[in-house]
């Protein structure tokens, strides 16, 4: 029988395997163009739904950030706080993410490999686990690992249909 830990350590190697598929091959300049006034660049999309994953792994296990903790903010050197995720990003915001497709599956893969170690050794007690009590009814660990993939999801169709355009 298949655990919810093994469900879960599948969505999120989909995940990771996607956000390498959909930038292999792209430039700095295909990774940051817009197909549309406003649209979400590709290499927006992949750090942000990473940076996400990160942010929310890390809050869960009560643990570092990839993205500070291995020196991911440095090597990635954007304009933002180092707590940035990019919730809230303007139009701007997202103009200033140019970056090299290695870099991105690089982080991609540093986080995935924490999240993977997470999320493998979870077990049922775990998932019910409150971690959110700011919310009516408050929020489990399964429920946040779930919202997580599924932003996640989300994100990477929207690389996916703008790598298509390209």
């Amino acid at each position: 029988m298949t655990s919810p830990a093994d469900l879960m350590v599948d969505a999120f190697g989909r995940i990771n395997e996607g956000s390498a598929l959909v930038v292999d091959g792209l430039s700095p300049a295909e990774l940051s163009q817009r197909v549309a006034p406003g649209a979400n660049t590709i290499g927006w999309l992949v750090w942000h739904l990473m940076r996400v994953q990160d942010n929310h792994i890390a809050d869960a296990a009560g643990s570092d950030e990839v993205w500070s903790s291995a020196g991911w903010y440095k090597r990635f050197g954007l304009p933002f706080s180092e707590r940035a995720t990019g919730y809230g990003h303007s139009r701007d915001d997202v103009d200033t993410v140019h970056v090299q497709a290695e870099l991105l599956v690089g982080y991609a893969q540093a986080v995935t490999d924490v999240t993977l170690r997470y999320v493998e050794g979870l077990t049922d007690a775990d998932l019910d686990r409150v971690v959110d009590d700011s919310w009516d009814p408050p929020v489990t660990l399964a429920v946040r690992l779930v919202s997580v993939i599924g932003d996640d999801l989300k994100h990477l169709g929207q690389a996916e249909y703008v790598r298509g355009l390209l």
